[in-house]
């Protein structure tokens, strides 16, 4: 290595200092940039939601308001379906139970940008001068709703903060977590717009984009996002149990757009009968939640959760968040042609028993169907056992826990369509739970590293 002499540096020093005073301008004015700025978006759950007029915190609460609930209003027009509920901020840590230790959500990813990434938070609409420069900001957003709304208002607040800044060719690297991924991949693709009817990226919104980082995304969807909608979900972040809590019931879960989006895409979903044949079904059609006693109207507590004038609507809702769910599929799995102007890393894992597939069965006695998300044992209708262990290789698959390594690739899509479905720049597995994805040291190193920040000793 060649030593520059001292003299020469100092000298540079001053003709630099003089060109600029020359000009009128001030040697502090053409520092060089910082690093660019990070967007941190989390997945399901991961954001508080606040009752506006009240001010209490809906979500997350240990236990359920006694004044508020998690659904929105049904009918077909899905735009429409509000309450009260807005979001606050992410969730970056919670006490579950008081002698319990706190559960990090986004905390330590947090954390690990600032001690180690030299990143300080900014604020969306105050960034000041200097908002574009070691900044990272959060995005939480209402989680229960269509996931083309959250990401056109993403879009929204990335021009607006340009705007503020006075950068309007900034780009922003994104550090998204599960369902986050869907929302900034379709942000990047089609920008500020509705589900085009028939869908080809236009890449509008890639101008706001450097890199996007998607952790643990459902690219494929998930087979317990059907169990949600069957059985309730009672997770927070998409990986973290909460003891001696149901959080979110099926009827809760009804109401919420997002949940719908999250299942498997065509193509994607696989399913057994009880002789652990495939069966070929259309998740997005009416009949075949009503053949397999899936629709909430076969629930014995219909009735009694859903009001007259809900009930009218229920079946009309039901069929528009389901085309909704198919056609926002659609325009994620849509190829891209000629060059794509943003880079997208996947992040992982593929070492995890994770659910890939359902088993049904027509239990003759109730005469009722029945749906397996994990291996069970069970009596066929002719009398025969079927063991858990006969079902385990066709149930379960490597991935995260809850995400599959095939959903998160993209990989039974695009084989079906013939095409990559996700542009991806580099792909990165490493064993971790879902939920930890954002937390764990060695993603945080490898992430930095493609990132190029700077690591505090």
């Amino acid at each position: 290595m060649h030593l520059i002499p001292t003299r020469l540096i100092v000298l540079f020093a001053l003709l630099v200092s003089a060109a600029f005073a020359a000009f009128g301008q001030d040697t502090e004015a053409v520092a060089p940039e910082g690093k660019p700025p990070i967007i941190i978006i989390p997945g399901i759950t991961g954001s508080e939601l606040i009752n506006s007029a009240t001010g209490k915190t809906v979500w997350f609460r240990t236990f359920r308001s006694r004044d508020d609930d998690l659904r929105l209003p049904v009918s077909p027009n899905l735009a429409e379906n509000r309450d009260s509920l807005v979001p606050g901020d992410i969730i970056r840590s919670v006490r579950i139970i008081r002698f319990l230790p706190e559960v990090e959500i986004y905390e330590r990813l947090i954390f690990a940008l600032e001690r180690r990434g030299g990143y300080t938070e900014g604020k969306w609409d105050e960034p000041g001068e200097n908002g574009h420069h070691d900044k990272f900001y959060v995005f939480p957003y209402d989680w229960r709703r269509d996931n083309v709304e959250t990401a056109r208002l993403l879009v929204t607040k990335i021009a607006d903060l340009k705007s503020k800044l006075g950068k309007p060719d900034l780009r922003f690297n994104v550090i998204a977590h599960s369902m986050g991924g869907l929302i900034t991949r379709y942000a990047a693709m089609y920008g500020d717009s509705d589900i085009p009817e028939n869908p080809e990226p236009s890449w509008a919104g890639a101008k706001h984009f450097d890199q996007i980082f998607m952790l643990g995304t459902p690219n494929e969807g998930s087979v317990l996002a059907l169990n949600a909608l069957l059985n309730g979900y009672g997770n927070l972040g998409g990986g973290v149990n909460i003891p001696f809590v149901r959080s979110i019931s099926r009827f809760d879960t009804f109401t919420l757009p997002a949940i719908f989006q999250l299942l498997p895409h065509e193509h994607s979903l696989i399913a057994y009968d009880e002789e652990l044949k495939p069966l070929k079904l259309d998740i997005f059609n009416v009949q075949t939640w009503d053949e397999y006693d899936w629709s909430i109207w076969r629930d014995r507590g219909y009735n009694r959760q859903f009001n007259e004038k809900e009930r009218a609507l229920t079946r009309p809702y039901f069929m528009a968040v389901l085309d909704r769910a198919k056609r926002f599929h659609k325009a994620l799995n849509a190829p891209a042609k000629g060059r794509v102007p943003v880079s997208f890393h996947l992040i992982g894992a593929a070492c995890k028993d994770t659910p890939n597939a359902i088993v049904l069965r027509h239990d003759q006695r109730r005469d009722r169907w029945e749906t397996f998300f994990r291996p069970t044992n069970f009596t066929r209708s002719d009398g025969t056992r079927v063991t858990a262990e006969e079902q385990r290789e066709l149930m379960i698959s490597n991935g995260d826990g809850v995400v599959t390594k095939r959903s998160l690739t993209g990989e039974t899509v695009s084989k079906a369509l013939n095409t990559s479905v996700i542009p991806t720049a580099t792909e990165m597995l490493q064993c971790e739970t879902h939920t930890r994805l954002v937390s764990n040291t060695e993603i945080q190193d490898k992430l930095f590293g493609i990132l190029r920040l700077v690591t505090a000793n």
